[in-house]
């Protein structure tokens, strides 16, 4: 199997099926929905671009000249196509699920919001750590790249979380795990391979936890970075200073 043939298998049929349930979601979401979307399925393109070139270079995860249509630079084709579709699909699912009244969730606890970040902080840190040995090289390179991103949605999302916990369960579970079974499948069939000296060696399956982790983080970012964009924390603040204005 190709890479190609691998989206048109596991990531398209999916894909079409759930932009087709999420028409009426577009709609009930407003005119923030697709420009939200599309602001992070460019954002995906060019913030993942340079790290999984980085990736490729330092031999972390390489795949077979014969599986794929070319590249752009070191990163192929289809690689690229990946980076579009599947926020599409995260995006599109979690359209399903989100509520469209979160602009006026109550603002999070000071507890969680800055628990939640120092979490994700204390990850950038270990990712950081994990760069120094090379077992951890890619471990580190997806915990300092995501982390940091994650700690700045939280920070300014915690709220609208906390109102909407099903949605975002739901949200981020589904789509991660379906796509740690494509990628398991993927990387049996020799599609892509990722590197044994290059990882810490758990593996459930056929699936590293680097890669189950980099699916998990990739699919935070994207809902985290839709709802920002959705219900965005500076409209409350904005409300409240024309309130008192009015005043």
């Amino acid at each position: 199997m190709t890479y190609l043939q691998f989206h048109l298998v596991f990531i398209l049929p999916p894909l079409f099926l759930v932009a087709l349930a999420s028409r009426g979601s577009l709609r009930r979401l407003g005119a923030r929905a697709l420009p939200s979307l599309v602001g992070v399925v460019l954002i995906a393109l060019v913030y993942t671009t340079p790290w999984d070139t980085e990736l490729i270079r330092r031999g972390v995860w390489g795949y077979g000249p014969e599986r794929v249509m070319g590249t752009i630079g070191l990163i192929p084709i289809e690689e690229y196509m990946f980076f579009v579709l599947q926020p599409l699909l995260a995006g599109l699912w979690f359209y399903r699920l989100v509520p469209p009244d979160l602009s006026d969730a109550a603002p999070p606890s000071a507890t969680m919001r800055w628990s939640g970040t120092a979490v994700y902080a204390l990850l950038a840190l270990l990712g950081v750590w994990l760069l120094q040995r090379r077992e951890g090289t890619y471990m580190g390179m997806i915990l300092a790249w995501a982390a940091p991103v994650l700690a700045a949605q939280w920070a300014l999302i915690a709220g609208r979380i906390a109102a909407a916990p099903r949605a975002f369960i739901l949200g981020i579970a589904v789509p991660t795990a379906y796509l740690w079974v494509a990628d398991a499948i993927a990387i049996h069939l020799g599609i892509w391979h990722i590197s044994k000296t290059q990882t810490l060696g758990v593996r459930f399956g056929s699936l590293p936890l680097e890669e189950a982790t980099f699916f998990l983080a990739t699919t935070l970012l994207c809902v985290q970075g839709l709802t920002l964009f959705l219900f965005p924390a500076k409209k409350a603040v904005t409300a409240a200073a024309r309130a008192g204005l009015a005043s």
